[in-house]
């Protein structure tokens, strides 16, 4: 047991360790840009640059791609499981798409119109960044309806908004607040509104491992919005801002297909410890349920052999006991025999009394019978007021002296019809030994039977063997 005992604090702590170190992990991955942005900061002179708008166009290009790739699979996502947070998130990716085309697209103005250039980066950054906070605002929330989210109609509305905002970016580019000053509010706007998501994401403990995805790519266009704060256009801080943004994507991107190809839902994932959790959920409930088909199966099958008023077996299972002992009789076994009892003048106890009564007289009397029987004797009610009694390994003579032990007990005493009322009643027994009266079942349950009519025929209330 000590042993035991000793294994289970062993895994306790190895899992805790292991809990620790995947922790540790995923801050150094979410931080990565930061050592980075401090190496360039610290060991780089920012005065040198890479002026080159080719390879400007072919990240912008790669960023641009990864943006619509994502956002038409967050769309897909949405359109089955229709989850808040991807209908926000797909928004969140088409806006950013849309808003930053310009800026790739206007790289070759950037010598004679820096701000128009400029500005679509910071501004495409922080319309995602908003769109991602009401999307994990949304976390969680139920399903939307069908008929509610992105219809066509709202997409089209959703461009005709972006289409507004590239416009007036387009507008503010030429007044005199444009400058480095409007870049690097707009960069610390959408540094803040990241950081509000990576908080949020912090304080309702989301860690399925979709939202650890979700949370480090975020915190990426946290640290690439830093990057841009301190960087000049086409220093090395620059190209590294633009690198952060990129791999953002990717990582958005993972979390995105992994959605895809399981639920289709960002709050509905599990993590490897939920998942172990939900499978012994489930498999608890199976065994519960397998279990209680078990008990109805039972149930059924007992109700199935069991006479249900007065809880003998019936005529099915009597037959089927009977069979059983025939094949063991041939086997070489000793003989069996058979009572067929019926209560004498039932239908005047039920014209008296009621079925009600009646049914009151079938089990009193079943009650007399078991304890005048021995315990591996089998009673059975096979008629209305009809039963009959197999006697494993009795002759005809000892079945007879059961018999006779059965009609005096029911002679003898008073039995209840309810409400108070009490009554005598008799039996007509008829006996019949197996080979000697028959080698066959029918043959034997038809002797049984015609001593039976002979003992009512006999004046009734008497045992009946030859």
């Amino acid at each position: 047991m000590k042993a035991k005992i000793a294994v289970f604090e062993t895994d306790a702590t190895v899992a805790r360790l292991s809990k620790a170190y995947v922790g540790a992990l995923l801050t150094v991955l979410a931080s990565t840009p930061v050592a980075l942005i401090a190496y360039l900061l610290l060991c780089q002179d920012p005065a040198l640059t890479f002026d080159s708008r080719a390879w400007h166009a072919a990240m912008a290009g790669v960023t641009l791609l990864e943006g619509l790739f994502v956002a038409y699979v967050a769309w897909c996502c949405y359109q089955s499981s229709r989850d808040p947070l991807l209908r926000w998130l797909a928004l969140g990716l088409m806006g950013f798409t849309l808003i930053y085309l310009l800026h790739a697209g206007l790289s070759g103005l950037a010598p004679r119109e820096p701000w128009l250039f400029l500005l679509y980066g910071p501004a495409a950054r922080l319309s995602m960044a908003v769109l991602l906070l009401l999307g994990l605002l949304s976390h969680g929330r139920p399903a939307d309806p069908v008929g509610r989210g992105l219809s066509p109609r709202l997409w089209l509305r959703w461009v005709a908004l972006f289409g507004v905002l590239d416009l007036l970016l387009a507008g503010f580019a030429y007044t005199e607040w444009a400058g480095r000053v409007a870049v690097l509010v707009m960069e610390a706007a959408a540094l803040l509104v990241s950081l509000i998501n990576v908080a949020v994401l912090l304080r309702r403990r989301l860690r399925g491992p979709l939202m650890v995805v979700y949370g480090i790519a975020v915190a990426w266009f946290a640290l690439a919005s830093v990057a841009f704060m301190l960087a000049l256009p086409w220093n090395h801080m620059w190209w590294l801002g633009q690198a952060i943004v990129l791999a953002g994507f990717f990582m958005l991107s993972y979390g995105v297909v992994d959605a895809f190809r399981t639920t289709r839902s960002f709050s509905i994932t599990y993590s490897r410890e939920e998942l172990i959790n939900t499978l012994s959920a489930a498999t608890a409930r199976s065994e519960l349920a397998a279990q209680e088909l078990q008990r109805i199966n039972e149930k059924l099958e007992y109700q199935a052999v069991t006479d249900s008023l007065t809880g003998v077996g019936n005529r099915r299972q009597f037959l089927e006991r009977v069979e059983a002992e025939v094949a063991r009789t041939r086997r070489g076994g000793s003989t069996f025999s058979l009572l067929s009892l019926d209560i004498d003048y039932f239908k005047m106890i039920n014209d008296t009394y009621g079925h009600v009564g009646g049914d009151n007289v079938l089990r009193g009397f079943v009650q007399k019978c078991l304890g005048a029987i021995r315990p591996y004797d089998w009673l059975a009610r096979v008629g209305g007021e009809e039963f009959m009694v197999l006697l494993p390994q009795t002759g005809l003579q000892s079945a007879r002296a059961i018999g006779e032990r059965i009609r005096a007990e029911v002679e003898s005493c008073l039995i209840s019809t309810g409400q108070g009322k009490v009554t005598r009643i008799t039996v007509s027994i008829g006996v019949a030994e197996f080979g000697a009266e028959g080698n066959t079942l029918d043959a034997i349950l038809r002797v049984a039977d015609q001593r039976l009519y002979r003992a009512k025929h006999h004046g009734r209330n008497c045992v009946v063997s030859a």
